[in-house]
């Protein structure tokens, strides 16, 4: 079985082209799942209000997936809570985004997050986005193309990889969920893609699914790179 599809292009910081909406299945819904609980140590604020563009970090992410068909938006909060849920609430103004705290956040790792988000999915979602909150730069394209790949294939998982090396956001059918919601530490979200290797759909894309916002550097070279 071939493991991989061909995605549209988008470069960092280049202009995206959608792609063709053919195999996008009607009634299927789809959520995604914002990790956005990290303390920011290392940049040393919260990331996921830094101005970005015309909106924030978080605001971004949000952005992308709403624009990429997603219906059900689910923000996983932990460190600097009150303002992060502040700006969630702002945004869902517009898109159809809610918080959810997770209570784990300071000792937990993503499983935790994760876990939260898929517990406060609505029962009609059929698959979901996991996608990281400080990922801004991540273009719609990829979204779109995971979303297309998922309706034409029904593969429970889709991963997008850049140089044999996975990234996000990934796409996971409800069937997988329940597993998950399992799982216990020192069990980790590595543990279950490795598990299931041999049942994921890869669709090859740019580097910018690698690429996250750590420090005030990369803030500074992702936000120049996306002007």
């Amino acid at each position: 079985m071939n493991n991989t599809i061909i995605p549209c292009p988008s470069p960092l910081g280049g202009r995206e082209q959608s792609p063709s909406p053919k195999g996008r299945g009607a009634g299927v819904r789809v959520g995604a799942i914002i990790l956005a609980a990290g303390m920011s140590r290392r940049m040393g604020r919260p990331k996921m209000l830094l101005p970005w563009g015309e909106t924030s970090v978080l605001g971004q992410v949000v952005k992308t997936f709403s624009e990429a068909g997603v219906s059900e938006i689910v923000a996983v909060t932990g460190g600097a809570r009150e303002i992060v849920e502040a700006e969630v609430a702002r945004l869902a103004g517009n898109f159809p985004v809610r918080a959810v705290f997770n209570r784990l956040y300071e000792s937990g790792g993503m499983l935790e997050s994760v876990q939260a988000g898929l517990a406060a999915l609505g029962p009609d979602v059929d698959a979901t986005f996991i996608g990281l909150g400080d990922q801004p730069q991540g273009g719609v394209c990829t979204a779109r193309e995971i979303l297309s790949a998922y309706n034409q294939t029904r593969r429970g998982i889709i991963i997008p990889s850049f140089e044999m090396r996975r990234g996000h956001p990934y796409l996971l059918d409800r069937a997988f969920w329940a597993e998950l919601l399992a799982m216990q530490p020192p069990q980790t979200l590595r543990d279950f893609l490795n598990a299931h290797g041999g049942e994921i759909l890869y669709v090859p894309a740019d580097e910018s699914i690698l690429l996250d916002l750590d420090t005030p550097e990369d803030y500074e070279r992702y936000l120049k790179n996306a002007q």
